[in-house]
């Protein structure tokens, strides 16, 4: 069954900052299809990749602004983040690297997506057998 989780509705100024790049209601979420891939959709931006491909998640967060807000690639874990809110998210690890032109290299290992419901999207990823953790600060 397919399920979508978009992603959290960014808050004033941001909004209007986002929209420039496609940000908006039905252009940012998360999908995971009925035919094992998942599909993740930031205004203009996307990415996708077969389900056995993710290796596993992390529950992170809250974060800073200039940390979260935006599309922003990490040369730390070779990730890229497509960021709505502060509140916090979910980094998916890639088990082989996800071609992409978005990172330098080519390709992102990881993917942190903040979503709305972070709960319910570690349930789903749990129901098709993708483990992880949670590391928000408390």
């Amino acid at each position: 069954m397919a399920r979508s989780f978009p992603l959290r509705p960014p808050a004033l100024p941001w909004r209007w900052l986002l929209r420039l790049i496609g940000v908006g209601p039905g252009r940012s979420q998360v999908e995971l299809t009925a035919d094992g891939r998942l599909r993740a959709a930031f205004g203009r931006l996307a990415l996708e990749t077969r389900l056995d491909n993710v290796c596993g998640y992390r529950i992170t967060g809250p974060y800073r602004w200039w940390r979260s807000i935006g599309p922003r690639a990490s040369v730390a874990d070779h990730g890229f983040t497509f960021g709505t809110s502060t509140h916090g998210g979910v980094c998916l690890c890639f088990r082989d690297r996800v071609p992409t032109r978005y990172v330098r290299g080519g390709a992102m290992e990881a993917l942190t997506v903040t979503v709305d419901d972070i709960d319910g999207f570690a349930r789903a990823l749990e129901e098709v057998g993708i483990t992880g953790r949670d590391e928000r600060a408390v």
